[in-house]
């Protein structure tokens, strides 16, 4: 009761936008070769067929988290909402290789933040797809998710998905 007298407006926002972080095309997460992604087991999302190696933050927050493989990153932004982006599918066994990470956990970030760079050849040779999913991990936490059906995405600029959170 006294956060809701004394906060006067500090909350964060419940509405948010969530960015490609990958410049490529755009894949329905129904349609990511991998049934944990494509059932939705990790949460509501997309996919990014990359055209490049640079992943950028699809939203503005915290870095929560930054695999030891480098392989994935998880985000959370002011609102709580938790994004999950995954670079590649089996990517965890590369160890690593492949990949250069800018940012480390507790660094705050902005839409279009370099994130990431990995060698999309060096993946496409040695992991399962290239096909990179986004996930909204606390999908519970949400009231609506609209994902915008696309073909063509640019990192930082193209918005995906607009969420209400709780």
């Amino acid at each position: 009761m006294f956060k809701k007298l004394f906060s006067k407006g500090n909350e964060a926002p419940k509405d948010i936008e969530i960015y490609t972080p990958i410049t490529g095309e755009f894949v329905k997460i129904e349609d990511i070769p991998d049934p944990v992604f494509a059932q939705k087991m990790m949460g509501e999302g997309f996919g990014v067929k990359p055209a490049e190696g640079i992943v950028v933050s699809p939203i503005s927050g915290v870095v929560d988290n930054v695999f030891p493989t480098k392989h994935a990153i998880g985000l959370k932004a002011d609102n709580g909402l938790e994004v999950l982006v995954h670079i590649g599918l089996d990517t965890v066994q590369l160890n690593g290789e492949g990949f250069k990470t800018f940012v480390e956990s507790g660094d705050h970030v902005k839409v279009g933040d370099k994130l990431v760079e990995f060698d999309i050849d060096y993946i496409d040779q040695n992991a399962k797809s290239t096909i990179s999913p986004v996930i909204i991990t606390n999908t519970d936490q949400t009231d609506h998710i609209s994902i915008k059906d696309q073909t063509t995405l640019t990192k930082g600029e193209s918005k995906v998905i607009d969420v209400t959170v709780k």
